[in-house]
């Protein structure tokens, strides 16, 4: 909540509807901008929960596959960097919880049988969450080697500049953008998230 609330005053910036309104519409640009706005703030609140780098490397790309997936449906454009803190923070609190909570038990040796307890319902997240993260892997992989590049340079933490995708890619900084659109939209139709995306 506390990130949430350092994120109101955001709220009434005009330029957050109009971002969200235009990456909804597809224009890349305004996504560009959205993730160069609000990527150090999901960086920020995982740091803040301390989280190890993979699980930081998780919530970000949770949060940003959650966006792309309510993006254009999203009532309230004004509300995202509440949503961007709260969706983060949830996915801090969802791993700390199952890191912490989950006892592993040898099942070959009875003697911890018994002995151990386990919340079954941190354990099924656990499970979902493995689920999830080899379902993203999935969709990740049948993206062209340029697209896993790009995509990856772009929401690493910080975003890399255009000037280093450029060099890295050899691709025109001028069609970053469009390239990143395609490669977003082709994440998005990826039979192995439709799957996840059915489910939530």
């Amino acid at each position: 909540m506390t990130a949430g609330g350092r994120s109101g005053g955001m709220r009434d910036d005009p330029t957050v509807v109009s971002l969200v309104v235009r990456a909804g519409e597809g224009d890349e640009g305004a996504w560009d901008e959205l993730v160069e706005r609000y990527a150090p703030l999901i960086w920020s609140i995982c740091r803040r929960y301390r989280l190890q780098p993979g699980d930081t490397d998780d919530v970000g790309q949770g949060v940003w596959l959650r966006l792309i997936e309510h993006l254009p449906g999203l009532r309230e454009p004004a509300a995202l960097p509440g949503w961007i803190a709260t969706t983060a923070q949830r996915e801090c609190l969802r791993l700390l919880r199952v890191s912490s909570r989950v006892d592993p038990v040898d099942p070959v040796d009875s003697r911890e049988v018994g002995e151990h307890t386990v919340d079954h319902a941190v354990a099924e997240e656990e499970v979902l969450r493995h689920e999830r993260r080899r379902i993203v892997r999935a969709a990740f992989g049948q993206l062209s080697q340029r697209c896993q590049l790009l995509l990856a340079m772009i929401t690493q933490d910080p975003p890399a500049p255009y000037d280093e995708i450029s060099r890295k890619l050899h691709m025109p900084m001028g069609s970053i953008g469009p390239n990143r659109a395609r490669c977003l939209d082709r994440l998005r139709r990826a039979p192995a998230l439709a799957t996840l995306v059915d489910e939530h």
